[in-house]
């Protein structure tokens, strides 16, 4: 493939990935179910369409991790009655895509108090405009995290007898992540920094790195034991051991680009070398399709490697 091609077509993505964000109503969830698994005493995640969500509940109150989409709300709510009654005091935002804050604005007029990094709210209320020169519509103020904090600060609640601990991870899947542990549960939420399926996806048009992301991979291992249950932004819950192949994965695939740099090859010659290929028995795949072009998500995120390494001119 042809370096103008290929640059063609990571545009053409972006492209749809910002009309995706703002079609979200126009998005069919008729036929959407909302899956409950109770992952310890007192924590549940919810599967539907979009980033997973986390519950801990207990009688002071429920405390969730991301909110999936809008339309989703009523089944997602119906999911939480039949956990607990007790009323939605806190939503964390892990990141600002649409299938982990869509469902904000109904969260925060139904009392829920929002909480994420600066830097998130500041995208939910001037998005960045896409590939396409137009930007999603600003967050209604609802939806807006009321409670945020820094880069270099880290939030603590102390409720349902668990002690929950919001830490940033800086530009990483984009410039406002959030890890989430629950410390007696022994549970980290990641966010989509960290995902158990595909190949990563470094949003750099909302702030994402490549460094951000290996370095949150390094605070989750850190952080972890070898019970701990690491629930991804998208796919199974995990533990310690997938994370520490995921990171050499990352590592493996960004040294052999760097190197290709700096022998000379062009992204073109990087991308049709593979450098990824002997992970993709370890990987679940997948593509993307744009028209008649099939995409692999490996692909995708060599060109996005190969973004931040090569040189500047």
């Amino acid at each position: 493939m042809k370096l103008t091609a290929i640059r063609s077509l990571v545009a053409i993505l972006a492209v749809f990935a910002i009309m995706a964000v703002c079609a979200n109503a126009q998005q069919d969830f008729s036929n959407v179910q909302v899956k409950t698994n109770k992952i310890s005493n007192n924590f549940y995640t919810l599967d539907g369409q979009g980033g997973t969500i986390g519950l801990l509940v207990g009688p002071d109150g429920v405390f969730m991790v991301d909110a999936q989409f809008a339309p989703l709300h009523d089944k997602i709510m119906a999911a939480v009655r039949q956990i607990t009654k007790s009323p939605i005091k806190f939503v964390v935002n892990t990141h600002v895509h649409g299938d982990h804050t869509g469902g904000n604005e109904l969260m925060g007029k139904e009392g829920a108090t929002i909480l994420a990094r600066g830097t998130l709210r500041n995208r939910l209320m001037r998005p960045a405009p896409g590939a396409n020169g137009q930007a999603p519509p600003p967050t209604p103020a609802p939806g807006l995290p009321v409670i945020t904090y820094s880069a270099n600060s880290q939030l603590a609640f102390h409720m349902d007898g668990e002690d929950v601990q919001l830490i940033p991870i800086p530009n990483a899947h984009t410039d406002g992540d959030t890890m989430v542990r629950f410390v007696q549960n022994d549970v980290i939420m990641t966010g989509d920094f960290f995902r158990s399926i595909q190949y990563p996806n470094i949003d750099r048009g909302n702030g994402g790195g490549l460094n951000g992301m290996i370095n949150g991979l390094g605070q989750i291992i850190a952080r972890s034991g070898p019970n701990t249950k690491i629930i991804p932004g998208h796919g199974p819950t995990v533990d310690r051991n997938a994370v520490i192949a995921h990171r050499d994965m990352m590592l493996g695939v960004r040294d052999r680009i760097s190197k290709m740099i700096k022998d000379g090859k062009s992204e073109a010659d990087i991308i049709a070398a593979k450098p990824w290929a002997d992970f993709d028995s370890k990987v679940p795949q997948s593509d993307a399709k744009v028209g008649n072009t099939q995409v692999t998500v490996a692909q995708r995120f060599a060109t996005q490697v190969y973004a931040e390494l090569r040189p500047t001119r």
